[in-house]
């Protein structure tokens, strides 16, 4: 008659749970701590050759816009905005970067929790 129970190399399971929740619970404090770095961490972009400069968070927030007394021109506002609209892109370019960078390593401990995958 088969035994009753868990196969062979199951039993403990409760243990594995517990280990399972600890390390979620240090993977969210983790999570936590790095978007907080994040929101701190700034990155720059600049284009027309300094003509607009735009820097932001890791957590894509525009934190301040500098455009050179060159880049405006009255009667050409068209690339002024051109510029920005690049600039603004490129620093939210670099801000994913960051961020996923940064995240990563977070989210590279996923790999380490038994059971999971």
């Amino acid at each position: 008659m088969a035994k009753r129970g868990f196969p062979k190399g199951m039993g403990g399971m409760g243990g594995n749970i517990n280990n399972l929740m600890k390390q979620a619970q240090k993977m969210q404090q983790d999570m936590a701590k790095a978007q907080e770095e994040l929101a701190e961490q700034t990155v720059e972009a600049t284009v027309g050759g300094g003509a607009v400069t735009v820097v932001a968070t890791g957590a894509k927030e525009i934190r301040e816009v500098r455009i050179s007394k060159e880049a405006v021109d009255p009667d050409d506002v068209e690339t002024l905005e051109d510029l920005i609209l690049a600039a603004v892109n490129e620093a939210m370019r670099q801000a994913d970067e960051l961020a996923k960078n940064t995240m990563g390593g977070v989210a590279g401990s996923l790999g380490n929790i038994p059971g999971l995958f």
